[in-house]
């Protein structure tokens, strides 16, 4: 060789990568030209006093990359067709990557770049009162194993699907278990399979509103549809929620730009658990038929009422094409199944099945089968009606726990119905001294304040009972409550 090579036997740095980075150095700053023919392995690995492997492993990285060529029976050289720009061009060093022009953003990507925002932390804690997790380890994992068999026999789901609203079979069996269980007014042909609510909800941002509609929502309502609104360029307009579901009458007071679309939970209010009224559904109704407004009904956990009948959906009720209705497996079988629903009226099914089609194509088809049969062969209505005992056990024990431990410094809200309830407390610490406090007694709790449009301490916690056994409720709710209240 005709320069020097700088080895360093000491570095931590592997000496065939020294190697290799001495040689791509000098190749491209010009040391070692196009078609300059390199020593052989065993030559400089005599020369440097390094062994041949290390020699060969360079070589044919530089080899593999480029920069090097062979010619039969003559030898290794530097490759002639290096670009020009390459061969004069100085190491580029970390750190010194060229500056470039920002990337330019749509509307809703500037939405995203500019909201950044955070998931809610989950508390991670012995005794954690976290919610919207089933039981999962209450959940017939035999059954579902059994039905996943079945189908993973034949080939044919490993296909792309035919059908943009989803497997029609498994339409068929939604249609008719929302109609029993929900007396939701339905045809398969209404129902479009989706990705869960999350995406249910960004098809209906999608089809019915343009940047600056108004939607209202209640206050406080669902943080994940308040996001996905506004990222779609809608304000919101908030509408108070009290022991009677949203309040209805705010909507039909005069208001200076027309709502386009109400977003409810009106079977179990997230996260209040208030349930809507009869008149107030019928008012809603009646409101929403006269300004050709749209109603989006979602129904996340209302399989789970206790000790009052069944409240029928919204839906049922609409005597109209007012309301889209948004259903989902994530609470009563599990979350990463990722299978929800639309029920929709007719002038939206196609519309939708398209946007759908665009967005994902359609949803793995095993899992669409499967659950088909376990809805079909009746196990989810059967596991609901255990978890449905289950729960009503654990929500018995929170409730006599914080009666007991808390007193009247407490108000319960929503413990009628779902997997979990809100509490309002009496106190003089802020929201973020309640969690550490819970937190220095191995509890984990969840604030409500996220879940409002406007920022204040309210003192209003969320406790979810689904993942727990009575026990440990009640000794969380006994450590809360010393952690809180150390002189009750």
């Amino acid at each position: 060789m005709d320069f020097p090579l700088s080895l360093n036997p000491h570095s931590p740095i592997p000496l065939h990568q020294q190697l290799y980075e001495e040689l791509r150095r000098s190749i491209l700053t010009g040391r070692l030209l196009p078609q300059h023919r390199l020593p052989s392995s065993r030559s400089l690995a005599k020369l440097l006093g390094i062994s041949r492997t290390t020699v060969t492993q360079s070589y044919d990285r530089l080899l593999s990359e480029g920069y090097l060529e062979t010619i039969q029976g003559s030898g290794t050289y530097v490759c002639s067709q290096l670009p020009d720009e390459l061969l004069h061009s100085a190491p580029v060093q970390p750190g010194d990557r060229p500056s470039q022009s920002p990337i330019r953003l749509s509307s809703y990507g500037d939405y995203l770049a500019q909201t950044s925002f955070q998931l809610q932390p989950e508390p991670d804690q012995p005794i954690c009162f976290r919610y919207g997790r089933p039981a999962f380890d209450r959940f017939p994992l035999p059954v579902w194993r059994r039905l996943l068999s079945r189908h993973s026999r034949s080939l044919d789901w490993m296909d792309y699907a035919t059908d943009m609203q989803g497997y029609r079979p498994l339409r068929e069996a939604i249609a008719q278990y929302v109609g029993r269980a929900r007396a939701v007014q339905c045809t398969p042909e209404q129902v479009v399979i989706t990705n869960g609510t999350q995406q249910a909800l960004d098809l209906m941002m999608r089809l019915l509103i343009t940047p600056g509609d108004t939607i209202a929502i209640e206050d406080p309502g669902y943080l994940s549809a308040q996001r996905i609104f506004l990222s779609h360029g809608a304000k919101l307009l908030p509408i108070p929620v009290d022991e009677a579901g949203l309040q209805v009458e705010t909507l039909t007071k005069p208001i200076a730009y027309p709502v386009r679309l109400v977003y409810i939970t009106p079977s179990h209010q997230f996260p209040t658990g208030a349930t809507l009224s009869l008149p107030r559904r019928l008012e809603l109704l009646a409101w929403a038929e006269q300004q050709q407004s749209m109603i989006l009904e979602d129904d996340y956990d209302s399989e789970y009422r206790y000790g009052d009948r069944p409240i029928p959906a919204l839906q049922g009720l609409s005597q109209s094409y007012a309301v889209i209705y948004i259903g989902t497996f994530s609470k009563v079988l599990f979350p990463s199944l990722r299978i929800g629903y639309l029920v929709l009226p007719h002038s939206l099914v196609s519309i939708t099945a398209q946007a759908k089609w665009l967005s994902d194509r359609h949803l793995p088809l095993l899992d669409q089968r499967v659950l088909t049969d376990f809805i079909l062969e009746g196990h989810l209505e059967s596991h609901i009606r255990k978890m449905r005992s289950f729960y009503d056990q654990n929500r018995q024990a929170l409730v006599q726990a914080l009666r007991i431990h808390f007193g009247e410094q407490i108000t319960i809200l929503g413990d009628k119905a779902g997997m979990h309830l809100m509490v309002r407390l009496q106190t003089h610490w802020s929201d973020a001294e309640l969690v550490q406090r819970a937190e220095q007694v191995g509890v984990g709790i969840m604030l409500a304040q996220p879940h409002y449009l406007t920022p204040a301490d309210r003192h209003e916690l969320i406790f979810g009972y689904s993942e727990l056994e009575t026990a440990q409720i009640q000794i969380g709710i006994a450590r809360l409550a010393q952690a809180l209240y150390p002189n009750f």
